[in-house]
């Protein structure tokens, strides 16, 4: 029967997850059904959307837009902020379920992820009867809904749960492809962003279909490597394997990002914001066991212009201060003052810790060292918020922190 692959995506997570806790603790009115938005202050009309509800979608409220641009569409918006600890409790409890069908689980992202069924269908029934009853059990459970795509590979299960929601579960296998992948707009393949579009219109080709029929010679002549990648996706061709959290760390990189609640205007936020990703991505170093010869900083800006820039260091390192030290030098190198959404930072060029040499020509970051290791010890056994930075005292490095911290395969809550 080939691979089978479920791609299981939250609906509107943020604004769901949020809905879902209110009405736990009583509240008659479901935001899911009344034009409303998780986003910055409704009163100082600052801020970014993060999520909005269906209703909100039909005033033409969109992701990533500013706060008063969505009031003027929608003056009525009901505008709910962020809840960052409870959208990782959500998220845990959705791939705890998951587990339940399968040891093969990658996360995408904080509410999307893959499992690979392939050799299940022995133990716990056909796909879509199993397939249900996940979808059946996160909303009976959990109070949110999910759409479930269902492929012999990652791409084509990513892209049947697009094909309509909320609530939904679609087969997307390659005999479907002609009915259904193939007639869609260009845009709406997996990959082709706001700038490929174009390019690929001004050739001629408007739909999925047209771009799988194109001569891949002539693609690549246009976009390169990038161009033999648009046809496979084009005619459903992906062989990644899912890949569990432990099998990530095989690493090329380790890092982590966070978009941020409302626009970051001056450089105390943005190092704070950097402070609270450093931690992150410095104990997953520690803990894999690896330190990084490269630190890369990428920016976001509100016009959606993304840019980075990395710094290569002459001793790898996987210690917090030297990883925030390093990412908070380059920020001040190449930050434009412009307003940022988002921020992040990535661990590259990895090496084993015990190949580290020292170096005369790097500062001494040993006594920094043996605090990580205390640190890490108490977070693995209590919990991430054990202990925390005095900088963070007032609780709002969760907000920052960007993905989960995951180490193991075990989330630290």
């Amino acid at each position: 029967m080939g691979r089978i692959i479920f791609h299981i995506d939250v609906n509107s997570a943020f604004l769901s997850w949020t809905a879902a806790e209110r009405l736990k603790k009583g509240e008659e009115l479901d935001l899911r059904t009344i034009p409303s938005a998780i986003g910055g202050s409704r009163e100082n009309r600052h801020g970014i959307i993060l999520a909005k509800s269906t209703p909100a979608k039909k005033y033409g409220v969109t992701t990533g837009e500013p706060i008063n641009m969505a009031l003027q569409k929608c003056p009525e918006l009901m505008v709910v902020p962020p809840d960052f600890p409870l959208y990782s409790r959500c998220s845990h409890a959705m791939f705890d379920i998951l587990s339940d069908y399968s040891d093969r689980i990658e996360q995408f992202s904080i509410d999307e992820g893959f499992l690979d069924y392939t050799g299940m269908e022995r133990l716990l029934g056909p796909p879509l009867e199993t397939a249900e009853k996940i979808r059946t059990r996160i909303r009976e459970e959990l109070g949110f809904t999910v759409n479930i795509g269902i492929s012999s590979n990652k791409l084509l299960a990513k892209m049947a749960g697009e094909l309509e929601k909320p609530d939904k579960l679609i087969t997307l296998f390659p005999e479907e492809m002609p009915e259904k992948f193939w007639p869609l707009p260009v845009e709406e393949l997996f990959m082709v962003g706001r700038r490929t579009a174009p390019r690929l219109r001004k050739i001629g080709i408007r739909t999925i279909g047209e771009l799988a029929k194109y001569p891949q010679p002539l693609l690549e002549k246009e976009f390169k490597s990038f161009g033999r990648m648009l046809h496979a996706y084009a005619n459903g061709i992906d062989d990644t394997p899912v890949a569990p959290a432990t099998e990530t760390y095989e690493t090329k990189s380790i890092g982590n990002s966070t978009t941020t609640p409302h626009d970051v205007t001056d450089r105390e936020t943005a190092h704070k914001i950097l402070l609270a990703l450093a931690e992150n991505v410095s104990m997953r170093l520690r803990c894999s066991k690896l330190c990084a010869q490269e630190i890369a900083v990428t920016l976001k800006s509100s016009d959606f212009k993304v840019y980075s820039h990395q710094k290569q260091l002459l001793n790898a390192i996987d210690c917090t201060n030297a990883v925030y030290e390093t990412a908070k030098e380059i920020f001040d190198e190449v930050w434009k003052q412009e307003p940022l959404r988002l921020l992040g930072i990535r661990a590259g060029k990895l090496c084993e810790e015990d190949c580290v040499q020292l170096s005369i020509l790097e500062e001494d970051w040993s006594k920094q060292k043996k605090a990580d290791a205390a640190m890490d010890a108490l977070r693995l056994k209590y919990g991430k918020n054990t202990v925390r930075r005095s900088t963070f005292a007032n609780g709002d490095g969760s907000a920052y922190e960007g993905g989960k911290l995951k180490i193991n395969n075990h989330i630290l809550k």
